[in-house]
């Protein structure tokens, strides 16, 4: 048994690098169609992997034939752009060379496209003791949550019931707006069959916290190669001095059936704001668990991460926080174990490009099997006048 513990701290005081902000550009209405045949005669094909646009097909095929939102057909559309010249990832490349992906890429990956019954939701979630928001197989469905609960101005639903125009216009201006995503940012960017968008408005705490239960039940049998795959994306958005709460739990049917949950996070926090976020992985050890966590802190605003992680064959979480203001604080605190053939990868990155930004990271990993693995990167960005700087914890396995 292996156990190891990395931590790492920051304090910084400088004077930042100004730069222009972005125009906002109106999305598109149209929708964009990956059609095989169409990229192999254009000029991107000797860019495209075939393999990346046979499942790009497939995940626009899965998808509800009712219009999307605004908001979410932008996010559509952007994602089926960035996948034409996206490769899947190998060991050659750096972010993935102690992460073999291959499990999945040899399966054959069925994107879901419809939720099960309500039979099947009722035995898996019958343990819960929590109001809760329940996806099932990536589909938003009918929650144990009572809006009543909830603050004055506080939304928590689906975007496609969000009748507010005011934060229908908040959500289209900041959802998706992010440069470091890879491959499978970009899939779930185009396969999500809704958005959940939780919304605090300025000056509103929220007492409870929300509870987003995440239920795996299509699975296919161990070694039969099929591999049904989800795509549940969040995004939530803390106005100026708001407050909010935020656990996530991954779960399946108890058993070893085979999997690909691929879940995506947004969180956008306001000028003195703060968001608590807890995760709990522990989904079946056939499965592959990708999530991406995407932060973004305005000045004197706080964003608290503990994270534990036990399940899955396969399971990475990419943590992403981009400080916007100065004054931020920053928490990470993970724990991964591997006890069965499985890897555990954390890939974390803190970009701090204003003053007086503090981070503190803690994380701890223990391996517990002769073929369990466990990787963790950590980076920290650190941008003054003078340029970057970076301060890796080295990949390590």
């Amino acid at each position: 048994m292996a156990a190891l513990t990395f931590t790492h701290q920051n304090l910084l005081h400088f004077t930042p690098k100004l730069t222009t902000s972005k125009p906002y550009l109106k999305p598109k209405r149209t929708k964009t169609k990956l059609s095989i045949q169409t990229i192999r005669e254009s000029p991107q094909a000797s860019f495209t992997d075939q393999f990346v646009l046979q499942l790009a097909d497939s995940l626009e095929d899965s998808l509800p034939s009712s219009s999307s939102s605004l908001p979410l057909q932008k996010l559509r559309d952007n994602s089926s752009e960035t996948l034409l010249s996206t490769q899947w990832p190998s060991r050659k490349d750096e972010s993935f060379r102690f992460t073999d992906t291959s499990f999945i890429k040899n399966s054959d990956i069925n994107p879901i496209s419809h939720p099960p019954n309500s039979l099947d939701l009722l035995e898996v979630s019958r343990d819960t003791q929590f109001e809760s928001f329940n996806f099932v197989d990536g589909f938003l469905v009918d929650s144990s949550f009572s809006s009543s609960n909830l603050p004055d101005g506080v939304y928590v639903g689906s975007l496609s019931k969000l009748s507010s125009e005011g934060i229908l216009k908040r959500v289209c201006e900041l959802l998706g707006d992010f440069e470091w995503g890879d491959l499978f940012w970009s899939v779930n960017g185009l396969g999500a069959p809704d958005l959940m968008v939780v919304y605090v408005p300025e000056g509103c705490r929220v007492g409870n916290p929300i509870y987003l239960k995440y239920i795996a039940v299509d699975g296919a049998d161990k070694g039969s190669k099929k591999m049904p795959l989800s795509n549940p994306r969040v995004f939530v958005l803390v106005e100026k001095g708001g407050e909010v709460g935020i656990v996530e739990e991954f779960v399946g049917k108890v058993g070893s059936e085979c999997y690909w949950t691929n879940s995506v996070l947004e969180v956008v926090v306001g000028e003195g704001g703060k968001v608590s976020h807890s995760y709990v992985q522990k989904q079946s050890l056939s499965a592959a668990h990708i999530k991406w966590t995407s932060v973004r802190q305005e000045k004197t605003s706080t964003y608290e991460l503990v994270e534990v992680s036990t399940g899955g064959k396969l399971s990475r979480h990419n943590v992403h926080v981009q400080q916007l203001g100065s004054d931020t604080v920053t928490e990470l605190t993970t724990f991964h174990l591997s006890f069965g053939d499985q890897t555990q990868d954390l890939h974390s990155r803190i970009v701090l490009d204003h003053p007086r930004g503090y981070s503190q990271q803690l994380h701890k990993c223990i391996v517990a099997h002769s073929s369990g693995q466990a990787v963790f990167d950590g980076n920290v960005k650190i941008c003054t006048t003078n340029g970057c700087r970076a301060a890796n914890k080295e990949p390590s396995s």
